[in-house]
């Protein structure tokens, strides 16, 4: 069984440039995944997979130090994401409806991120359910 938790934040104002900070890195690494896909299809005719762009996670963060402050589960949820717009893609081809091939995100068009393992890597819950520790920046 699947759990989802929604929760509203009341962040302060260095807690919220943070978490800008880190949805504007999801964005572009969304972006770069996409484009990845993009070229290898137009160029050599090959598709890349899900597992072939997560296996160069830790390259990238190795070799982009911002990249280093997101938290690892975040930042593979952004290749799921990719994938996921794919597979949909792919879908509505196979079923001859009107496709809509996967589109790059625009500024502010990135407006979440999420946690696959929440209670066991990034979020806690403190102080009896009041408060959300978000590991957001290790």
């Amino acid at each position: 069984m699947r759990k989802a938790f929604k929760y509203r934040l009341y962040p302060t104002k260095p807690q919220v440039k943070d978490l800008e900070r880190t949805l504007e890195l999801c964005r572009e690494l969304y972006n770069a995944a996409l484009q990845e896909r993009r070229d290898a299809y137009k160029k050599a005719g090959k598709s890349v997979g899900l597992y072939q762009q997560k296996r160069y996670l830790p390259q990238i963060r190795e070799e982009l130090p911002q990249y280093k402050r997101v938290h690892s589960q975040v930042l593979q949820d952004v290749i799921h994401r990719v994938d996921k717009a794919f597979q949909g893609f792919f879908r509505r081809v196979k079923a001859g409806q009107k496709a809509g091939y996967p589109r790059f995100k625009g500024q502010g068009r990135y407006d979440s991120f999420t946690f696959p393992q929440a209670y066991e890597t990034g979020v806690k819950l403190q102080e009896g359910g009041k408060r959300v520790l978000l590991k957001v920046f290790p």
